[in-house]
């Protein structure tokens, strides 16, 4: 059986990852350079800002990113004092983490950094381009979350997907 091309110039998964590395690239060299920090340590300074006294399970949730880089990126942002460690107060079982008084001000310094490069690859767009990509993001992303449910739900039960088909283990 001869497996179908895929014509990765046009595959949108692939043209994805590859605008989000380039992205991350450059801007994580700006970041280690300027502030000491990498991007998955901003990742998480940026995410605990927003949403203070998440685990560290609920901040790989928040974004996407692997619970092992987690992990790391936590011990190490621990150990330079950005973040603190404490209990929920709902339940002393578990263990949130919450920005610190040096990672605040890692993320004053930062923050306009991050904004200014997200206005430098936005200005190229027209406000109803930008206004039409937010949109289509958000109908992918929504998609994207409800494909990734089902595959880990059909992965689990041995069921087949919507077309009859059992899920493949290394789509």
């Amino acid at each position: 059986m001869n497996p179908a091309i895929i014509d990765l110039e046009r595959f949108l998964p692939y043209r994805l990852v590859v605008l989000a590395n380039v992205l991350g690239s450059a801007i994580a060299t700006s970041y280690e350079d300027r502030f000491g920090v990498t991007v998955p340590e901003w990742r998480i300074i940026a995410v605990l800002t927003r949403y203070p006294g998440l685990s560290a399970r609920e901040v790989a949730e928040k974004t996407s990113m692997d619970a092992v880089a987690v992990s790391r990126a936590v011990s190490k942002l621990l150990k330079a004092g950005r973040i603190r460690r404490g209990v929920a107060a709902d339940d002393r079982r578990r263990s949130v983490l919450h920005v610190s008084a040096a990672g605040a001000v890692v993320y004053r310094e930062v923050a306009p950094v991050a904004l200014e490069y997200e206005r430098i690859l936005l200005e190229s767009l027209t406000p109803q381009e930008r206004a039409a990509l937010d949109h289509l993001l958000h109908i992918l992303m929504e998609r994207a979350d409800a494909l990734a449910r089902d595959l880990r739900r059909n992965r689990s039960t041995g069921r087949r997907n919507a077309r009859g088909r059992r899920p493949r283990r290394n789509p």
